[in-house]
């Protein structure tokens, strides 16, 4: 499957291992920091090419050394970078991720990802791909009003589109999304997100009420595994059991595992196994992309817990 991937790009900024999470007026200790490609689009798209599909991104960042550092890590990984636009004016984005094996918090400076719009990407980008994936709705600003336009011409080429949403800084779960989901095949909330759009606390009750009749909702629950309905009935894949490094960008190569399974036509609860996989792999390593599964090491690890 050919994949184009449209987003956020900048890099993260990791500080591990916490030994207090940092308040306001106090000064903590971490054990260690990295520089690494960061992103939730970023991070899917890398995760598809290590699974071995044909990934193309578009994206905006400045031209400055964040920029390059972006534009040479998703080469190195596969990705075609031929549509990712360098603005002169616009600064690239950085996400300070402080994190621990339990979880993490980020701090995000916006940049060029703010001003990235559907009309920043070439219609040539489309060109020979089969699935259209979008994360970090809700921050992203400029690209989100435009999301349901793109998608629906993505359609109207015969692409099938995903969307994740990432958190929403405001907490009102709005900016037009329930349309965008008209125009979505696959949405990938994770729990938080699924609360704050569904308002229970029960997640199947939340894809409920989130169902439109079109969009297969799946439901990223952490260590409680993942969910979806599958034709109006609850399906549930239980995480891997790992023990963690870094869960940043956890639930993008779960986004990636999924959506390499479904376009291949698997059923829903085996690409929730596979999405599941892919996810607890890339908690191994340090960053979004430093531990994200081959193939091969995906269909181990569900061999070696679940068989055929």
């Amino acid at each position: 499957m050919r994949f184009l991937v449209v987003g956020e790009l900048n890099p993260d900024l990791i500080l591990c291992d916490y030994r207090s999470f940092p308040v306001l007026g106090q000064e903590v200790l971490v054990e260690d920091l990295e520089l690494m490609l960061g992103s939730a689009s970023a991070i899917c798209a890398v995760g598809l090419a290590r699974l071995g599909n044909t990934v193309r991104m578009a994206s905006k960042v400045g031209t400055d050394q964040w920029g390059d550092f972006c534009v040479h890590a998703l080469t190195d990984a596969g990705v075609d970078t031929s549509f990712v636009k360098r603005d002169p004016r616009s600064k690239t984005g950085l996400t300070v991720s402080i994190t621990g094996p339990k979880d993490r918090a980020l701090v995000t400076y916006l940049g060029a990802i703010a001003t990235f719009h559907a009309a920043d990407v070439d219609a040539r980008a489309a060109d020979g791909c089969g699935h259209l994936h979008v994360s970090s709705y809700f921050l992203q600003q400029g690209l989100q009003q435009d999301c349901r336009a793109l998608f629906a011409a993505a359609h109207a080429r015969g692409l099938t589109t995903s969307l994740d949403p990432g958190f929403d800084p405001s907490e009102k779960w709005a900016g037009g999304l329930r349309e965008t989901l008209g125009e979505t095949d696959v949405f990938f909330p994770n729990e938080v997100e699924l609360r704050g759009l569904g308002g229970s606390q029960d997640p199947v009750e939340c894809l409920r009420r989130l169902d439109n009749g079109h969009t297969l909702i799946v439901a990223k629950l952490g260590a409680a595994g993942c969910t979806a309905l599958d034709r109006g009935n609850p399906v549930h894949v239980p995480a891997f059991p790992v023990k963690p490094v870094d869960t940043t960008g956890a639930g993008d190569s779960f986004n990636a595992g999924f959506l390499h399974a479904w376009t291949q036509g698997m059923p829903v609860q085996e690409s929730l196994r596979f999405g599941a996989a892919c996810g607890a792999l890339s908690t191994r390593a340090m960053g979004g992309t430093g531990g994200q599964a081959s193939l091969e090491e995906a269909e181990a690890m569900i061999h070696a817990t679940v068989g055929n």
